[in-house]
């Protein structure tokens, strides 16, 4: 098997957990906190933007070969095991392929547009103390 064949059965493998993950959200056993980071990997996975655009040398990708895996992990531990069982013999019996969907753009450009603010209250709250320190207040 060369390493071409390897990344594909990976990327199906991460395509079915996806779908998986989406399945297993939809069901009322699932806890309200794994159906909120279900979600958010699940916009991610569907989004057509990244949270990092694949066009930044080796960032651009790292996010797809880390952030996604990761989250995967995490909403599974967080998925009753019942549940996923379920979901995943409903992931292998039917089509295997989520649409893009912009919806999941707009949480990915939610997710950028919080993450901008907070860093912007953190650097204004600095900027401030440093004000203060410089003035003698």
């Amino acid at each position: 098997m060369t390493n071409f064949d390897k990344l594909r059965a990976l990327a199906s493998q991460l395509k079915r957990e996806t779908l998986t993950l989406y399945l297993a959200a939809r069901d009322p056993r699932t806890p309200w906190y794994a159906k909120a980071i279900v979600a958010c990997v699940v916009a991610y996975a569907l989004s057509p933007i990244d949270l990092i655009p694949d066009f930044i040398p080796v960032l651009g990708y790292l996010d797809d070969l880390l952030l996604l895996p990761m989250g995967i992990y995490l909403a599974i531990k967080l998925i009753p095991a019942e549940v996923l069982i379920d979901a995943r013999r409903r992931a292998s019996e039917g089509p295997s392929n989520l649409p893009k969907r912009w919806s999941a753009a707009l949480i990915i450009i939610i997710l950028w547009l919080v993450a901008l603010a907070v860093v912007g209250i953190m650097i204004a709250r600095s900027l401030d103390t440093e004000a203060q320190i410089f003035i003698g207040g």
